[in-house]
C-alpha cells in the first residue's frame, strides 16, 4: 500500500494520506503525546441530497426530507445489539451527526484505539434496518421533531434560512418533518445507504497519538468493496437571485425576543481554496463590523439593545451561502437598522486597514490555537476536504488574503435586496 506523507513545517504538523482502491481517501494526522486519539468515518451525504441520480442510473430519485438524519439513527442499532453499548464497554465515546451536506460517525477514546476503530469501520460499513425498526424509529425522530419545532434559536435559525430560499432544501429542518419521515421505509433507506455510504463518496480522519502505518494498513484491510464508483449525481433547483421574503415572525415561549439576521450570498462556483478563502474574508469583515471590539457592537451592548448572546457566523458550500447574525434583543427592529446604518456608513467611508490587519491577526491564532484539540481538527477537516481542500489550507488562506480582498467581498456581499430577518416573539399573554 502507498501512504503519502506531507509535512507543515511552520506549524510543526505532518498529515498522511492513503488512497483505498474504492476511491475512499483516509488521513492521519498524528499528535505525539496527547492522551486522547479521535477518529471520524464520514460520508458526503447531508439533508439537502433528496433528489439524485445514482451511479450507472439514468432516472432521478427523489426521497422523504430527513432521510440522511433518520439514515445516521439507524445505523447504531446491529443485529448484535447497539453499537453505544459497545463503545461503553472499551471506555471510548462515540457519537454521529448529520448537516446539511454531511453525515460524521466518531469516537474519541484514551486506550484500546485499534478495538474502538475496528468496530466503527465495520458498524459503518454494516447497516442492520428492519422494517419493524423503522417503524419504530419514526416514533423516535417525531419526538425530536417537536422539540426542535419548539426550539426558539432553531425556529429563528430555518425561519431565516426560508426566508433567504424558496426551493432549496437548506431550509428545510434536517431532520426532516413529521409528515416527510412517515414516508421513510426500508427500500428507501437502503437506496440512499448503497449510493452515498460508498467508499468512494466517504473519507475516514483520524488524530491523536497513533502508528499513522499501522492505523492506515486498518483502513486498507477494513474497506470492503473494491469498487470505485462514478460521481453522484446531487440535484438541486435552480438558483434564484434574490431572496423569498425580507422578514419572518413567529410566537413561541420566550421571555425575550429571539432574533436572526443576515445576506443571502450570491455564488460564482467557489470550490477548493476558493471556498475556504470566501469563508475566511467574510468571516473576517463579519468581526471587523460587528464582533465584540466593534463600535458597533459596543454601542448596541451599552444601549442594552443586545446582550452577551449576540453572535454571527459564515456558512458556504457550493450551492449555497449565507452570513447570519443574532442573539436577543427587546428591539430587534432598531438593532436591523443600526447595523444596516453602519454598514452603508462603512461602504461610504471605507474599511479601516489596520482594523483588518489586526483581526486577521488575532483569527490566524485562534485557528492555530484549534490544532491543540484531536476533535476541533477532525471538526475542521471534514468539510474542508468535502469542499475539495484540507484543512491546513486555511493557513495559505490568512497569508494569501489581501486588504483588496475584503473590500471586494464587502461591497459585493452586504446588499440591502439580500437581506432578511427572523424574530421569535412571546405568545402574547405570556
Amino acid at each position: 500500500m502507498e501512504i503519502k506523507k506531507v509535512k507543515y513545517s511552520k506549524i510543526n504538523e505532518e498529515l498522511y494520506i492513503y488512497e483505498h482502491e474504492s476511491g475512499l481517501k483516509a488521513f492521519v494526522i498524528p499528535k505525539k503525546g496527547y492522551s486522547k486519539k479521535h477518529a471520524s468515518f464520514a460520508t458526503y451525504y447531508g439533508s439537502i441530497n433528496n433528489k439524485f441520480i445514482a451511479p450507472y442510473e439514468n432516472d432521478e430519485t427523489s426521497v422523504p426530507d430527513g432521510i440522511a438524519h433518520f439514515l445516521e439513527h439507524k445505523l447504531f442499532e446491529q443485529k448484535d445489539g447497539s453499537v453505544m453499548d459497545k463503545f461503553s464497554m472499551t471506555g471510548a465515546s462515540p457519537n454521529a451527526y448529520t448537516s446539511f451536506t454531511h453525515t460524521v460517525y466518531l469516537f474519541s477514546c484514551t486506550d484500546k484505539f485499534d478495538e474502538n476503530f475496528d468496530m466503527l469501520l465495520d458498524y459503518v460499513q454494516n447497516p442492520y434496518i428492519t422494517e419493524e425498526s423503522v417503524e419504530k424509529e419514526k416514533g423516535i425522530i417525531g419526538q425530536e421533531i417537536r422539540m426542535y419545532d419548539d426550539d426558539p434559536n432553531w425556529r429563528a435559525f430555518f425561519n431565516l434560512l426560508g426566508a433567504f430560499y424558496k426551493d432549496h432544501p437548506v431550509r428545510i429542518d434536517i431532520a426532516g418533518t413529521v409528515e416527510s419521515i412517515s414516508k421513510i421505509n426500508r427500500s428507501n433507506l437502503m437506496k440512499c445507504y448503497d449510493t452515498f455510504y460508498h467508499p468512494s463518496n466517504m473519507v475516514i480522519v483520524v488524530v491523536g497519538d497513533v502508528d499513522p502505518q499501522k492505523t492506515l494498513k486498518k483502513v486498507a484491510d477494513g474497506i470492503k468493496s473494491t469498487e470505485h464508483k462514478p460521481e453522484i449525481k446531487r440535484i438541486f433547483p435552480e438558483s434564484h437571485k434574490g431572496i423569498n421574503k425580507d422578514y419572518v415572525e413567529q410566537n413561541l415561549s420566550v421571555s425575550i425576543p429571539i432574533f436572526q439576521m443576515g445576506f443571502k450570498d450570491e455564488l460564482h462556483g467557489e470550490k477548493g481554496f476558493d471556498s475556504l478563502k470566501r469563508e475566511v474574508v467574510m468571516k473576517l469583515l463579519l468581526e471587523m463590523i460587528m464582533g465584540r471590539s466593534s463600535s458597533l457592537y459596543n454601542e448596541l451592548y451599552e444601549e442594552g439593545l443586545i446582550n452577551s448572546s449576540f453572535d454571527s457566523d459564515y456558512t458556504i458550500e457550493e450551492d449555497y451561502a449565507f452570513s447570519m447574525f443574532g442573539g436577543e434583543s427587546t428591539e430587534p427592529l432598531t438593532v436591523k437598522n443600526k447595523i444596516l446604518q453602519e454598514i452603508k456608513a462603512t461602504k461610504e467611508k471605507g474599511l479601516d486597514k489596520r482594523n483588518f490587519d489586526r483581526i486577521k491577526n488575532a483569527m490566524k491564532g485562534r485557528f492555530i490555537k484549534q490544532l491543540n484539540s484531536v476533535e476541533k481538527i477532525s471538526h475542521l477537516f471534514i468539510p474542508a476536504y468535502f469542499k475539495g481542500a484540507t484543512m491546513f489550507d486555511y493557513f495559505e488562506v490568512y497569508d494569501k488574503i489581501t486588504f483588496e480582498d475584503a473590500v471586494d467581498v464587502f461591497l459585493k456581499h452586504f446588499d440591502e435586496e439580500n437581506f432578511a430577518l427572523s424574530v421569535i416573539k412571546p405568545i402574547k399573554g405570556d
